[in-house]
């Protein structure tokens, strides 16, 4: 896949800037794509998407559509992490390019006129699963997120060992799929007994204080039980956590299939979700 020859066309109505930040303790600079409304307010609130692609493909510039959209229905700024892929760059090298997003982001706030009370950071699958670690990393670290957007959440390695899972992953991303991608990001294969910290955010014994979040899922996907588990386990430590299920979703259908109307109110959920989590106004 990652060979395939791709064109993504830059979208109408938002302002697309490419831009590098610095990578974090020593690591190369990281691209980001910077999206602004065309028209209306300048945004004063911000989200950092993080692509899918299992860990292994995948590129920022394949999601222009989605964060283009964040930035027009919203009036966010967002900006688009085109991190490091494994197996060349495993774990920590992706979450580290996140990470030197997120924390360029908040220190550019003022800057670029944002509040940094109203961050965000969103992914889906895999990115997702960056985005779970990154809100991990961040609540240490001190770095503050006011909400994580989870569709359909890479999140436990341990997903990798087990055998029965309810008919679920026959679709897109399959259980072959799973190993080929956690073993490619850990650089090994993936053990019950550990793996590094914030490498697989549903390991994480202790969740209170993160930031809100909300989790959603389709019943096909792969990723269905660590996803519903994860956001059970939020609310448990008292996130606000608002966990969405799709009835006979697959992994990523919204992307496959934009059109069918099961897609376009998952979206339309989602949307919503971040608008409430970072408490925004509509947009005129």
């Amino acid at each position: 896949m990652r060979r395939l020859p791709a064109r993504f066309p830059l979208p109408s109505g938002v302002q697309v800037e490419a831009r590098t930040v610095p990578g974090r303790s020593g690591d190369p600079d990281v691209p980001v794509l910077l999206y602004r409304p065309g028209q209306g307010r300048p945004p004063t609130a911000a989200l950092l998407y993080i692509h899918g692609g299992g860990f292994v493909t995948g590129s920022a510039a394949a999601y222009h559509a989605q964060c283009a959209r964040y930035a027009t229905e919203l009036g966010l700024l967002v900006v688009n992490v085109d991190y490091r892929l494994a197996p060349q760059t495993p774990f920590p090298g992706p979450l580290n390019d996140c990470f030197a997003a997120l924390t360029w982001l908040t220190a550019q706030a003022p800057a670029l006129g944002l509040d940094p009370a109203q961050i965000a950071v969103a992914g889906d699958s895999a990115g997702a699963g960056l985005a779970a670690a990154l809100a991990q990393l961040a609540h240490d670290e001190g770095v503050p997120l006011a909400f994580q957007l989870l569709l359909y959440p890479m999140l436990d390695d341990r997903t990798v060992l087990r055998t029965d899972h309810g008919g679920r992953g026959e679709f897109v991303w399959t259980p072959a799929s799973n190993q080929l991608g956690w073993t490619a990001y850990l650089g090994r294969a993936p053990q019950w007994e550990s793996a590094p910290e914030y490498a697989a955010p549903a390991r994480r014994e202790h969740l209170a204080g993160l930031a809100p979040a909300w989790i959603g899922a389709g019943t096909l996907d792969l990723f269905y039980d660590e996803a519903r588990l994860y956001a059970q386990r939020l609310r448990a430590a008292g996130v606000p956590c608002e966990w969405d299920e799709v009835e006979g979703a697959y992994h990523a259908s919204e992307r496959f299939a934009p059109a069918a109307p099961v897609s376009r109110n998952f979206v339309a959920r989602s949307l919503d979700a971040l608008r409430r989590g970072l408490k925004l106004e509509p947009v005129s």
